[in-house]
């Protein structure tokens, strides 16, 4: 035991020593790097002392060791010894606030960008105040106007936030007794595959036309508006409506490379 805080007592003094050294030198110089490198190296310890605390999260000790070396380094860079606080209760928070970070940003089935993340968090919260207000599942217009936002941002908050939910390969489907589960369908060709390149198509050839054409084509084929429903939305007559949908239908099919 005695041994033990003797270690550590001298480890405590040099890295004192070696913060107070680093304060003195030019960042940049070759001495500066000297200094930096062995006071990373004497705090490694104190690395792996906080990387413990998450070694139930089913991640390489060796990654998270990593991580926290980053917030090691960052620590050092931040430390002033003149503010006379111990180095090691400094750089701790640092460090375990690194390894969380790494935890909330990056082990996930896919990364969600930190925006989604947020708004992923006010659109649970709304869907459940709603869920109460409204006695069943709010929709997602309704999610929008509570929230004062594009249905287009809540819809990309909820893919996002499927992000965090992994089912196993060998779950049945819908909980039935003997129903295929993913890894059963796996090796299956996906009937939907068919019209991925023709989606991407459409797409590519919308942007071409004006704004007007592309949004007439919208009401017509997203929303399934009849050209009179359009015409009196857009305050034109439905004969201009129809010219103009036969004129974006010519401009597709010129530009359609399938065509050509």
């Amino acid at each position: 035991m005695a041994v033990t805080q003797s270690r550590g007592a001298g480890a405590r003094a040099l890295t004192q020593s070696l913060c107070e050294r680093l304060a003195r030198l030019q960042a940049g110089t070759a001495e500066h790097t000297r200094v930096r490198e062995a006071l990373i190296e004497a705090n490694l310890p104190l690395v792996r002392y906080a990387a413990l605390r998450f070694h139930s999260r089913n991640e390489p000790m060796e990654d998270i060791v990593q991580v926290g070396t980053i917030g090691l380094i960052h620590a050092i860079d931040r430390f002033d010894p003149a503010r006379g606080v111990q180095f090691a209760t400094f750089a701790l928070p640092t460090i375990v606030g690194e390894i969380r970070r790494y935890f909330r940003d990056s082990v996930r089935t896919v990364h969600v960008p930190r925006r989604l993340h947020e708004l992923w968090a006010r659109v649970c919260s709304a869907a459940e105040e709603l869920t109460v207000a409204l006695g069943r599942s709010p929709t997602t217009a309704e999610l929008a106007e509570r929230l004062r936002l594009p249905e287009e941002d809540v819809l990309a908050s909820m893919d996002a936030g499927r992000a965090y939910r992994v089912s196993s390969l060998e779950a049945t489907r819908d909980r039935e007794e003997g129903a295929p589960g993913p890894i059963d369908r796996l090796g299956y060709e996906d009937p939907g595959l068919a019209g991925v390149e023709h989606r991407a198509l459409v797409r590519h050839l919308l942007v071409q036309l004006p704004e007007r054409e592309q949004r007439i084509l919208l009401l017509r084929y997203y929303r399934n508006l009849t050209q009179s429903q359009i015409s009196a939305e857009l305050g034109v007559s439905q004969m201009h409506i129809s010219r103009l949908l036969a004129r974006a239908f010519s401009k597709l099919r010129s530009a359609n490379p399938i065509e050509t």
